[in-house]
């Protein structure tokens, strides 16, 4: 890892206009380096999507982009702002510096084009030079590293499996090899089989091509496996950030202690499940305090009054919390969770 390739800063979203709008994206502050997989979990809700949308500019009505900056380092070196972009910038800079792999493959190609006329219409569109027999080569050679046979360019969406359509949007999102690879839960209405094959692939893949990615999903189990490092999300803001084994091993945020509770270990022995009581706040009426906190086990007064900043530890480790429980000023006669210490 070289240095940061995307840094997005203070990024707010609103959806509603008027003098009562919702706010879901609350001062977001996320870097991701040269060839790194982020991985971005939480709950259904907690704003995951609508930053990946946000910080490409594909955030639909009523959502609005109230604040905040999102940086791109392309390949010269050059910071380029794309919530700065004029429309002409934006639409070159997508696909080729930057791309999305949406949730659902089949709401995403369209039914009634072909799967090679898909894939050619956005290399067309940055490279309009290239000849039909270009296009076509370029096309067979995408499916192909992505582990289709090129005879499926002549396809339907609806004559591929669910694994070979999310496949092409993968082959579509890599076709002008972009620097960053957004991917919104990409394999959650697959089989697990199906999903390890697409993961792998993706890894390998990264590491062909040196891409960096964000991948979001509410399973933090898979990306322990696959992620560099993680970032939690909770209620529109970022509540943990640390390398994957550290998130994994020492959970410093009681969410994402409970949020590991709820899915079972992919190694070591069996244990019981355990699912975060309560439910997602209402992001119109949030307290003063901690968002978490009334689902907290371990909420203190000052949980209830002010709310906690992402920053590290006072421990001095190289990771970032938003939880009272690991600040300085942590009162002396409060118990330390020893979960939460290991």
């Amino acid at each position: 890892m070289t240095g940061p390739v995307l840094e997005i800063r203070d990024l707010r979203v609103d959806y509603g206009f008027g003098d009562d709008p919702t706010h879901v994206l609350r001062g977001v502050d996320l870097t991701l380096h040269r060839g790194e997989v982020l991985g971005l979990a939480g709950e259904s809700g907690c704003g995951k999507s609508t930053l990946a949308y946000a910080a490409t500019r594909l955030l639909p009505p009523p959502g609005l982009i109230t604040g905040g900056e999102v940086w791109l380092t392309d390949r010269e070196g050059n910071r380029n702002d794309i919530l700065g972009l004029t429309d002409a910038q934006l639409r070159a800079a997508r696909w080729r510096d930057v791309a999305i792999v949406f949730q659902g493959a089949m709401s995403s190609l369209n039914p009634v084009f072909r799967i090679g006329r898909q894939l050619t219409d956005g290399i067309r569109a940055h490279r309009p030079g290239l000849s039909a027999r270009d296009l076509e080569a370029r096309a067979a050679e995408l499916l192909e590293m992505v582990g289709i046979s090129a005879d499926r360019l002549r396809a339907y969406p609806h004559q591929l499996s669910g694994g070979m359509r999310q496949r092409v949007m993968i082959a579509m999102a890599l076709a002008l090899e972009p620097q960053v690879l957004l991917m919104d839960e990409p394999t959650t209405a697959l089989d697990v089989v199906m999903q390890r094959q697409i993961l792998e692939q993706i890894m390998e893949l990264r590491d062909r091509l040196g891409f960096s990615v964000v991948l979001i999903t509410h399973d933090v189990s898979l990306l322990v496996e696959v992620a560099d490092r993680i970032a939690i999300m909770y209620a529109g803001e970022i509540v943990e950030e640390a390398t994957a084994a550290d998130v994994y091993r020492r959970p410093r945020h009681p969410y994402a202690h409970g949020l590991l509770g709820s899915f079972p270990p992919l190694h070591g022995p069996r244990r019981e499940l355990a699912g975060i009581p309560g439910s997602p706040p209402d992001l119109q009426r949030l307290a003063a305090g901690c968002p978490f906190a009334p689902r907290c086990p371990h909420a203190m007064d000052v949980c209830q009054q002010v709310r906690p900043v992402l920053g590290p530890p006072r421990t001095g480790e190289a990771r970032r919390v938003a939880c009272h429980l690991h600040g300085a000023d942590l009162p002396g006669d409060v118990a330390f969770p020893a979960e939460l210490a290991r």
